[in-house]
């Protein structure tokens, strides 16, 4: 038997924040971090919501790559509030801590190996909403959400993961995103491509899923680049924020990969912006699950009008047009080039490699890694150079 969830209400296109105003309930708990509250957003997002008739209340402190304390933070004033919805907006850190604080909220003694594992019922207490600012993360869709361990070193991501964590509502309103920066509309662009290729390589991917990530391959090659270089494009602008939705709708339902595995503990290690941490790693995975899904990159390449001599053929084009595409947008193109110092980098890369192998996201990859295996993928990535 196959599945295919998604939210109940998933709304997009300009002025689909909008819809907020059909909104029914009582009490509204705003959860978002201090740069988007600095743009407006919220106030705009209040006004909605007020005018449906719900009484609001904001937190404004999640951190990128949110952590356990702050996700801890927010259940005490989620508990004070008692909303009936939690209305995240933002980008994956915003939905992701909102999402932890709903499990917490309506399970105030659950511990956080639990969280962990097999979630129990939500909706108790609370619906959902999920409302993304950048056109990246797939997270107001989907089924996951990334805490960080800060107390513990190495840091180590963990992922709360389940259909009860799967927004009630989802809106995607390419306004939202309209005053991203360059940089973040590159690295975040570079995560929709990569949840598209590891969505369509993931060995629990099904048709339905596949479609959608093909769909998404080729509006990223499209419209990245425009929305790059003129972040006042409107057309380049919706596609992107629709690709981010349609991809997340493919791996929240098709799961991911190793690219995640390894991008996971880039950011949580050296801060590096999760979508940047997956551009990094993804022409070396791609590289390594070759010989197991040529076939399936050789279809990549033919949805993008590679020319291609064979299998392997298509799969070192298809790698050569992600790393031109990296270019054309800024993006670094060797963990080095990231700032990350190399004598740090190789004294954590047993540990970080280990991490890797054991996130949730390695567990759909087309291709069996080790440890060994890894440290591999850290090291030509690092460096630039062609797995050994």
């Amino acid at each position: 038997m196959k599945t295919f969830r998604v939210p109940r209400d998933i709304v997009f296109g300009w002025g689909a924040v909008s819809y907020l105003q059909e909104i029914k309930g009582s009490r509204a708990f705003i959860v978002t971090d201090r740069v988007i509250a600095s743009l407006g957003f919220i106030e705009k997002i209040e006004g909605y919501l007020k005018k449906a008739g719900l009484e609001t209340k904001v937190f404004a402190e999640v951190e990128p790559d949110p952590s356990r304390d702050t996700v801890e933070k927010g259940v005490k004033l989620m508990a004070e509030f008692k909303p009936d919805w939690i209305v995240a907006v933002g980008g994956g850190s915003s939905m992701d801590a909102a999402k932890g604080m709903w499990v917490f909220y309506e399970y105030p003694d659950i511990t956080w190996e639990k969280a962990f594992g097999v979630l129990p019922p939500l909706r108790q207490k609370a619906r959902f909403i999920a409302i993304a600012t950048t056109s990246g993360t797939g997270s107001e869709v989907t089924c996951a959400a990334v805490i960080t361990n800060r107390k513990v070193e190495p840091n180590v991501k963990n992922v709360i993961a389940g259909s009860e964590i799967t927004p009630d509502i989802a809106i995607a309103d390419p306004e939202l995103a309209s005053q991203m920066p360059p940089k973040v509309t590159a690295a975040t662009g570079m995560d929709v491509l990569t949840h598209a290729i590891e969505s369509y390589t993931s060995i629990a991917a099904t048709e339905i899923d596949k479609a959608l990530a093909l769909k998404v391959i080729q509006m990223v090659f499209h419209s990245l680049p425009k929305a790059y270089a003129d972040g006042r494009n409107k057309a380049a602008r919706e596609d992107m924020h629709t690709a981010s939705l349609m991809a997340g709708m493919a791996f929240t339902n098709s799961f991911l990969g190793i690219v995640h595995s390894l991008a996971h503990q880039l950011g949580s290690q050296y801060g590096i912006p999760h979508g940047a941490a997956n551009s990094l790693m993804l022409p070396y995975v791609i590289e390594f699950n070759s010989i197991a899904v040529s076939n399936l990159y050789a279809e990549i390449a033919s949805a993008l009008n590679i020319h291609y001599e064979n299998s392997r053929d298509a799969v070192k084009k298809l790698i050569a047009a992600i790393f031109q595409l990296q270019k054309d947008i800024g993006q670094p193109q060797t963990i080095k080039d990231a700032g990350v110092d190399e004598k740090t980098f190789f004294n954590r890369l047993e540990a970080t490699a280990e991490n890797a192998l054991n996130d949730i996201c390695t567990y759909c990859n087309p291709r069996v890694p080790s440890v060994e295996d890894m440290k591999a993928l850290y090291t030509a990535a690092y460096f630039g150079n062609q797995l050994k």
